[in-house]
């Protein structure tokens, strides 16, 4: 399988995003590739939006059968998140867990007017009724597949599916 360029997708899914920011917008990045996301695109919209980034893990339904892979990130939300608007930006939208788990961070630092998700790709297989609103790509992959996004030295995003399978070194790459 093909994947497609994540630089290409970042790029459209900024050019969608700058058309909706507005006085009342914010950012918000979930860690890791979420954040390097939503880095990229304030570099490009070069306008002075509120911005934080959270890492949703400890607020994880699913936290006690999945545990710690890493160090939590702390979060950083140094806006007043109420009746802000928000973008929240992910790189891989799976089951929905992640998102909801970010939601509910979120409104421990305030109720906001609205929350919009933008994803670099919709792998398929959502739990939960979220739905992203901004998506780069939509790729189906089997439910022992994943999709993995990783940032060079250079800062450029590149995608790998990864098998669950024990076979060593199964891997299929965007060619960038």
């Amino acid at each position: 399988m093909q994947l497609p360029n994540p630089e290409t997708l970042l790029a459209e899914i900024t050019a969608k995003i700058a058309v909706q920011i507005n006085a009342n917008t914010a950012l918000v990045g979930i860690h890791s590739g979420g954040v390097w996301m939503m880095q990229r695109i304030l570099e490009s919209i070069n306008q002075d939006i509120p911005h934080g980034m959270l890492d949703a893990t400890m607020y994880r339904d699913d936290y006690n059968q999945r545990g710690l892979k890493s160090e939590p990130k702390p979060a950083n939300i140094s806006f007043d998140v109420s009746d802000k608007h928000i973008i929240l930006i992910d790189d891989i939208f799976y089951t929905g867990r992640t998102t909801r788990a970010a939601m509910n961070e979120l409104f421990d630092y305030g109720r906001p007017a609205s929350i919009q998700l933008a994803v670099l790709i919709n792998r398929g297989g959502a739990q939960l009724p979220i739905v992203p609103n901004i998506i780069g790509a939509t790729i189906l992959l089997k439910s022992d597949q994943n999709l993995q996004l990783t940032q060079d030295t250079k800062g450029k995003l590149q995608l790998a599916i990864e098998s669950n399978h024990s076979e060593p070194n199964h891997k299929m790459e965007s060619h960038v």
